[in-house]
């Protein structure tokens, strides 16, 4: 990773915002979807930053995957962010550790 500490950062960010969309969208019908990547991104997220963390050989190919992740749940946060404040934040923090993840 050409910069790990902005990478890791945004997972961990990413990752707390997954899980609080997660547990609101949990409470509303019609949002499992949501529910599914916020889950994933979460973990995905949350192995990504230890793997950079400890500058582990497989960091790089959990990056890639960490960023196809991130950009699915903000496609589908996005569909609910005129109406749920929570879909709104995680996909901006899904987007921005997608971007990290990438450098």
């Amino acid at each position: 990773m050409k910069n790990s500490k902005v990478c890791i950062d945004a997972c961990l960010a990413c990752m707390v915002e997954c899980e609080k969309c997660a547990a609101m969208c949990l409470t509303m019908a019609g949002h499992e979807e949501c529910v599914k990547l916020c889950r994933d991104c979460a973990d995905i997220c949350d192995l990504c930053a230890k793997l950079c963390a400890r500058d582990s050989k497989f960091a790089d190919a959990l990056c890639a995957l960490c960023v196809q992740s991130c950009e699915a749940c903000a496609e589908e946060c996005e569909k609910h962010a005129d109406h749920m404040a929570c879909c709104k934040t995680c996909a901006e923090a899904c987007r921005k550790c997608a971007e990290a993840c990438k450098m």
